[in-house]
């Protein structure tokens, strides 16, 4: 059957966009183009990237691993209104080993050592706020983290908390066994 002896082009016909259609697409690209440049622009000082080495659920298997609890886990919970500290903060209850009582712990996770340096001195003030009885204010340091919590704490739990913040800190590396002198505060333990 003949089709009368010219065939219709064989490309396809292209139509030109309507003008709803390019206010559409051009609604799209400019939160697009916004959210690159936003994203693009933090840098060292962002507080809300994962914490390297580990994120939370890595300092979680650490401590559970070693006997420690952990209830209620509240991200943004820093203890207090520092706006810096808040994105890099999550509260916790925990509990276990020799640790007679649930204690509420505030993690600060920063991004890194430099960032640790420059806030760590934050941490402590902010502490001022829920601590309520400075003699026995705890802290453990492993950098990049820090936790701190009313106290007193009980030997093995605090030694089993620092163990714990050292390995997430430094994944691979096998967790030293505490020794006496391990369960003893640091100096970042003294009250704020």
């Amino acid at each position: 059957m003949s089709t009368g002896g010219s065939l219709p082009a064989m490309l396809p016909r292209i139509r030109p966009l309507g003008r709803s259609r390019l206010r559409f697409g051009a609604g799209l690209v400019v939160p697009v183009l916004a959210m690159a440049m936003l994203l693009g622009g933090c840098d060292v000082d962002n507080p809300n990237a994962v914490p390297s080495p580990a994120d939370f659920g890595g300092i979680a298997n650490e401590l559970l691993k070693r006997g420690i609890g952990i209830d209620h886990a509240v991200a943004g919970d820093a203890g207090c209104n520092d706006a810096t500290l808040t994105p890099t903060a999550i509260g916790f209850d925990a509990r276990g080993l020799d640790q007679p009582t649930v204690v509420r712990i505030h993690l600060y996770a920063f991004k890194d050592k430099a960032t640790f340096d420059r806030l760590r001195s934050s941490v402590d003030a902010c502490a001022r706020s829920f601590v309520t009885d400075p003699a026995t204010y705890e802290a453990v340091d492993a950098p990049p983290f820090v936790v701190t919590g009313q106290g007193p704490w009980g030997p093995q739990f605090e030694a089993a908390m620092r163990a714990g913040l050292t390995e997430a800190a430094s994944p691979g590396a096998s967790s030293p066994v505490p020794s006496a002198s391990s369960a003893e505060p640091s100096a970042s333990s003294a009250a704020p």
